[in-house]
């Protein structure tokens, strides 16, 4: 008999329909959503994350999402520890955890349960690489961390400084990559028995289309009154974090015209897309679906529940 705690994944690039397959799943197999993104753990962070507004969830319950101030940092580790524990309350109940998100570091580290070090927190260091992202610019710091570990900075956005800092901090206080020490920690047998679906398009081109039009969406449900109130706040360098915040931030401050910025939004989710399915695509455990092949969604949805009845029979 299979102790191992059974456990849906959801991942894929922004905009491939995670969100509706997720909630699809929980309905069908009486399950409850985990969030894996790391930009909808905070609050005030609802229109430019894409968060799923409560009639969207359909009366699922959704976990780590919307419960941390900008003001906060957060850690994979944080993330991993708190999932891990979402996840037993979930299966307790006699409910079935399913993971949703697009974050790969996020997933992959819960998955293949990432024992995280207890490593040594410098201040001082935290504080000159900040430094050093404000005076020379976020990339600039992200070339940093490429140089050293170039697999940690795949997975870390350049304007996610927080992640980069943490994982350049850990390089210098320990002599040791964060990814080497990811490595290392998969020796410890994952509790989870994992079933890891996968959206994405045939027509990469009708992937970028669905982006642009999720972009135009979120101006026209208030993306320019959310980023100036967060930067009225003194949250503007958390959002900065998450695709969007920052070139509307741009235009708020006069920097650029609205245009410019809507294209800079669409073009930067179509590249973070691009760096989501490469990290995505190095699991083998994931089964695909493409929803453009599917005159229907219904049909799509159809198809992934059955594969799934199948897989948690054999729990």
């Amino acid at each position: 008999m299979n102790s191992k705690i059974p456990l849906v994944v959801v991942a894929g690039p922004t905009a491939s329909g995670k969100t509706d397959v997720g909630i699809a799943i929980c309905r069908q197999f009486h399950g409850e959503v985990v969030s894996a993104d790391s930009m909808q753990i905070y609050q005030h962070l609802t229109v430019g994350t894409a968060k799923p507004t409560l009639e969207e969830q359909q009366g699922i319950p959704h976990h780590l999402m919307d419960f941390l101030p900008p003001s906060q940092s957060f850690s994979v580790a944080e993330y991993v520890s708190l999932a891990r524990k979402a996840i037993k309350e979930i299966y307790s109940r006699g409910k079935l955890p399913v993971v949703v998100g697009g974050t790969g570091l996020y997933i992959s580290s819960l998955v293949d349960n990432i024992q995280f070090s207890q490593s040594q927190t410098n201040e001082g260091l935290r504080q000159e690489l900040g430094k050093i992202a404000a005076e020379q610019g976020n990339e600039f710091l992200w070339q940093q961390l490429a140089a050293v570990d170039p697999k940690a900075a795949q997975a870390i956005h350049p304007n996610n400084v927080g992640r980069v800092i943490r994982a350049l901090e850990f390089y210098q206080t320990t002599g040791k990559t964060i990814s080497q020490q990811q490595e290392d920690s998969k020796k410890t047998p994952s509790p989870y028995q994992p079933h890891m679906i996968g959206l994405n398009y045939k027509d990469r081109e009708l992937l970028y289309q669905r982006i642009d039009l999720r972009v135009e969406l979120m101006l026209e449900n208030g993306l320019e009154n959310e980023a100036r109130w967060l930067m009225e706040q003194g949250y503007a360098a958390t959002a900065s974090q998450a695709i969007g915040y920052k070139e509307m931030f741009d235009y708020l401050q006069g920097k650029e015209p609205l245009s410019t910025a809507i294209e800079k939004i669409q073009q930067g989710s179509r590249r973070y897309a691009k760096r989501q399915l490469t990290w995505f695509r190095k699991d083998p455990r994931i089964q695909w679906f493409f929803p453009d092949i599917y005159t229907e969604k219904r049909e799509l949805v159809e198809d992934i529940q059955k594969y799934l009845a199948n897989r948690l029979k054999m729990c």
